[in-house]
């Protein structure tokens, strides 16, 4: 993707050098292991800056190179009836489909920064970049079948479920904070309960004992006066 995107790839002085070889003809290495591996590191990279932009802002406002209504306007004009949101391998990798897509590809020769890039390209729009639903494919098939999924809105499936994914931690994140403290104030509550239970008990321990001790002492006083009463008539 180029600046367009809005993310710069940082490059050290072996990007640089990966990316040289990696825009050479394909003749020109042959087979070399190294290279292999070197077009593979690049074009994850590229995969996953590409995932987190879909996924991250609604697809249908980005703009991947600087000459998107042209490959959207060439490609739907050349490929009016490809299905692009499951893609089949073979209409992309058989010989009859390679010798419809060099045509369009040869025409961003020039227009499109290395146009021919080995890019990874998900089959199915709605999933991520899994080893199943993946294929490589030059960098202009990539940019005007993704232009064609964010256009005609079918990578907006990606954006909707890592969005509501997010909602959803948010969402249980917040409960769970509601939770703690709904625990922390019933505990609190409960032992307010309990120590004002115990209170009132001490209290009615209270009043009964000083019941009772007033009862004892009115008793003692009615006896007193009896004996008064008593020692009174017999001194008469």
């Amino acid at each position: 993707m180029e600046a367009t995107s809005g993310i710069d790839e940082p490059v050290s002085g072996e990007l640089a050098s990966v990316a040289h070889a990696l825009s050479l003809p394909a003749e020109s290495y042959g087979n070399d292991p190294d290279i292999e591996m070197a077009w593979a590191m690049r074009a994850m990279q590229h995969a996953e800056v590409y995932y987190k932009l879909i996924s991250s802002v609604d697809p249908q406002f980005l703009k991947l190179t600087k000459v998107d209504d042209q490959i959207y306007s060439e490609f739907r004009e050349n490929f009016e009836k490809l299905r692009i949101d499951v893609l089949d391998p073979e209409e992309l990798k058989s010989e009859s489909a390679k010798e419809k897509w060099r045509p369009f590809c040869l025409k961003f020769d020039g227009i499109v920064e290395d146009f021919n890039y080995g890019t990874l390209l998900r089959l199915d729009c709605s999933q991520g970049y899994t080893e199943e639903n993946t294929i490589f494919a030059p960098r202009i098939q990539f940019f005007a079948i993704e232009i064609a999924r964010n256009r005609e809105g079918y990578n907006k499936a990606v954006y909707i479920s890592v969005q509501d994914k997010e909602g959803e931690k948010e969402i249980n994140g917040e409960e769970n904070k509601e939770k703690g403290i709904d625990i922390g104030g019933e505990e609190k509550v409960k032992e307010g309960a309990e120590s004002g239970g115990e209170k009132e008990e001490g209290v009615n321990r209270g009043e009964k004992g000083k019941t009772d001790k007033g009862g004892e002492k009115e008793k003692k006083a009615e006896e007193a006066d009896r004996e008064m009463n008593k020692s009174g008539e017999a001194s008469v």
